[in-house]
């Protein structure tokens, strides 16, 4: 775990992982995400009780949904439920690094701050390969801390592809 990551980090983590499992049961590639509102919008303060306002895992597959990415799905949901497009104040907890779709409406959303368990060297668009979140051109660069349970997000994603190729 990163040094920097809270006891409740990890809390959040724990459920994504739990969203991440729920899309390989329905043979999704699992990664989990939400949204959790945690500071005040305003004044940027910290809130004694931090509640989740969104959840959602992949669903390209089964919805046949090129965008159907879960960070996607959990930002809009958010926005939504909160009734607003600024989600300043949230934190998106994701299992894997998002993409460069994810870390492009992540800027746009005006999320706080994103955690995020394990890279995607492939993909990754927040560290790997590309550094979209911080990049300084942008208007907007939220907070990233990684390796938020790591090892139990990479091993979920591995165990997913190990079953799919046949290999356990």
């Amino acid at each position: 775990m990163d040094s920097q990551a809270s006891k409740t980090d990890q809390d959040f983590m724990l459920r994504a992982l739990e969203l991440a499992q729920e899309a390989a049961s329905i043979d999704e590639v699992p990664i989990g995400a939400l949204v959790v509102l945690d500071h005040d919008p305003v004044t940027g303060t910290l809130l004694q009780t931090p509640e989740i306002v969104a959840e959602a895992y992949n669903i390209r597959e089964s919805g046949k949904n090129p965008v159907g990415h879960g960070e996607l799905l959990a930002l809009q949901a958010a926005a939504l439920k909160l009734g607003r497009w600024r989600l300043t104040g949230c934190t998106l907890y994701v299992t894997l690094e998002p993409c460069v779709m994810c870390a492009g409406a992540i800027v746009l959303s005006r999320v706080s701050r994103v955690v995020y368990g394990t890279r995607d060297p492939k993909a990754g668009a927040v560290d790997s390969l590309y550094g979209i979140l911080k990049d300084e051109r942008l208007n907007h660069r939220p907070k990233v801390l990684s390796g938020v349970c790591e090892a139990e997000c990479s091993r979920v994603l591995k165990e997913f592809f190990a079953k799919k190729r046949g290999l356990l």
